[in-house]
């Protein structure tokens, strides 16, 4: 039996991630949409390239969640994007209702799955999906820190003249500004980045990592990035639906991990086949304390907007 992913919302990033789940034969895709005809349409399309990529299975679009019953995976993308002059917080009101309602329906039919949270902002936004969901800790999850690892492993590639496969880099804490790209433990092949770039090289690419979403919303001018946080997404459905055990870095439910509780926030987990295996904690030093109690400050401060 295949396995079979649902994804809300589809517009940009919703139907790139359903275009990565079918290049990747993740198993059935449903993709759901308030829009009449959109999710139909744009089903439709990917469904019909399948003679021609060998995906034997079906692509479903609907306006109805009882289509998406019984799902392993459920992607929330569904919101509005960030445009031109917006910050991730100035998308969190609009956005609270619409995750809400996004969740609660997707849990009503789907109470098993693992769900992702790709909605800006996405700390407050896997909150909203955790409290209206009803589903565990474990099975619950924000995409984050996989996009903001990919762009500052790219980043620093590009500075080393190096394949971005062999470079080795995390982002920590949350998805915005705040973020906290780890200089510590950047390598490629082992090979510490502080030894072959000057800091204030490093210091540029951590800068534009936490800018990265920003500097191709202002490229784009009408929308956000969605080619990368598609594939961000679908990783993390890869490695729970295949039992990888991937380490990427997400926003999981902290209870005294890295003395935080009582919020999401991007840290090291360990992805298989029940969801958030564990997390992975080490020893920080003061700097990155620091900086990662930036980020749990914004993130509570979300939080709180949300009003749940």
């Amino acid at each position: 039996m295949k396995n079979k992913i649902t994804i809300i919302g589809s517009g940009n990033v919703g139907a790139a991630a359903a275009h990565w789940a079918f290049t990747r034969r993740l198993g059935n895709i449903v993709l759901l949409d308030v829009a009449e005809g959109i999710p139909q349409g744009k089903a439709l399309d990917l469904w019909q390239a399948g003679p021609l990529d060998g995906f034997a299975g079906t692509v479903v679009g609907s306006n109805d969640y009882a289509d998406s019953a019984n799902s392993d995976v459920v992607i929330i993308t569904a919101g509005l994007a960030r445009k031109p002059g917006m910050s991730r917080d100035d998308l969190l009101a609009k956005n609270v209702a619409i995750v809400k309602g996004c969740a609660e329906q997707a849990a009503r039919y789907s109470p098993n799955c693992f769900m992702i949270v790709v909605t800006n902002p996405i700390d407050a936004m896997v909150y909203t999906a955790f409290k209206a969901s009803g589903l565990p800790k474990h099975r619950i999850i924000g995409m984050a820190g996989v996009l903001d690892s990919a762009r500052y492993r790219t980043f620093l590639a590009q500075a080393l003249g190096v394949a971005p496969s062999d470079v080795s880099a995390m982002v920590m804490g949350i998805h915005g500004d705040k973020m906290l790209p780890l200089v510590r433990l950047a390598n490629v092949a082992g090979v510490p980045v502080s030894d072959l770039l000057p800091a204030q090289q490093i210091a540029e690419i951590v800068h534009r990592t936490q800018h990265g979403g920003g500097e191709i919303v202002n490229h784009l001018k009408t929308g956000s990035a969605f080619c990368t946080p598609g594939l961000a997404a679908v990783e993390m459905a890869e490695a729970v639906l295949h039992d990888t055990r991937r380490v990427m870095p997400c926003a999981a439910w902290l209870e005294g991990e890295f003395n935080i509780s009582g919020c999401f926030l991007g840290v090291p987990v360990v992805l298989g086949a029940n969801g958030v295996e564990r997390i992975l904690e080490f020893q920080l030093t003061d700097e990155e304390k620091q900086a990662l109690g930036g980020s749990v400050e914004a993130v509570r401060k979300q939080m709180e907007e949300t009003g749940l």
